[in-house]
């Protein structure tokens, strides 16, 4: 099994750059990959996305691409016209409100153009350098998902027993059911009849109850659900889907057993099956 839930984390650094990669993985039900990258780097974002896309099938999957440059070059000009528009702007404010104070050159080095700022980067040769680093960092989460994917199944399984303990429960109160069921009609007959008890009146009756209320059916089925869903879980990889189903299918056959028994083993039984097949399903929500 795997978890859609994961982290990973890489730190990477020489004499000129630091680099910092980081992915988080959540429940979700489609595969969707979100990518925060520095603005001058975000042309990566389509191969970081088949980077995950190769290790995801389902979930939503945050990568984070941090970088500090050490000794990063930086190229500075000065828009004159910018400086100049922005003095007379100044000039007019001040011949306008009758003021004496001039702006100085902090606050017009200050004003959004007049110093424009160019940093040269090899975009290309950092991305060589970078690359790896994420593809490390996914196998990474990708350990981290199928660590917590077998942490999940463990659950599953330990799970999955409590269920079959209470099928076994289930399975030898039968016999009291279809009894409860025959002494019930006996005494209601008792009731209308008294000592004119029609046996074979009776035993039409029964079989009839018998039939209705009979468990051997929804017994058969959830036992082959619970044989269906361990062999998926042991053979399917990528099986979240399908187990989700598995479940709707026994939790249906749980509740008509419950329904139709008035044997207090067996109502406890179902109630524990119950509460075993919803953490089964909470545990579900975060399987591939």
């Amino acid at each position: 099994m795997i978890s859609m839930t994961g982290f990973a984390c890489s730190e990477w650094s020489d004499e000129n750059i630091c680099v910092y990669v980081e992915i988080k993985g959540y429940n979700s039900r489609f595969l969707d990959i979100y990518v925060n990258t520095p603005p001058w780097f975000s042309f990566v974002e389509p191969d970081v996305r088949q980077i995950i896309s190769g290790i995801c099938e389902r979930g939503k999957v945050e990568v984070y691409i941090r970088i500090k440059e050490k000794n990063e070059q930086v190229n500075v000009s000065v828009n004159v016209n910018a400086a100049k528009a922005y003095m007379q702007a100044f000039a007019d404010i001040t011949s306008s409100l009758g003021l004496d104070d001039k702006p100085g050159l902090s606050l017009l080095a200050a004003m959004e153009g007049v110093l424009e700022i160019d940093k040269p980067r090899e975009t290309e040769r950092l991305w060589n350098i970078i690359c790896p680093i994420v593809t490390e960092t996914a196998k990474k989460f990708r350990e981290d998902r199928l660590r917590e994917g077998q942490c999940a199944k463990d659950d599953i399984y330990k799970h999955i027993g409590l269920i079959e303990a209470g099928l076994k429960i289930i399975e030898k109160n039968i016999l009291s059911l279809e009894n409860n069921i025959k002494e019930n009609i006996k005494s209601r007959f008792q009731e209308l009849v008294q000592d004119n008890i029609d046996e074979n009146r009776i035993l039409a009756e029964t079989a009839i109850l018998l039939m209705k209320y009979t468990i051997s059916e929804e017994i058969s089925r959830l036992s082959v659900h619970l044989g269906e869903f361990k062999k998926e879980a042991c053979e399917n990889k990528r099986l979240g889907k399908k187990l989700e189903f598995l479940c709707q299918e026994m939790s249906r056959e749980i509740n008509t057993i419950g329904s139709k028994s008035n044997i207090l083993e067996v109502t406890q039984a179902v109630v524990e099956m119950k509460e075993a097949l919803e953490n089964i399903r909470e545990q579900l929500r975060n399987i591939e």
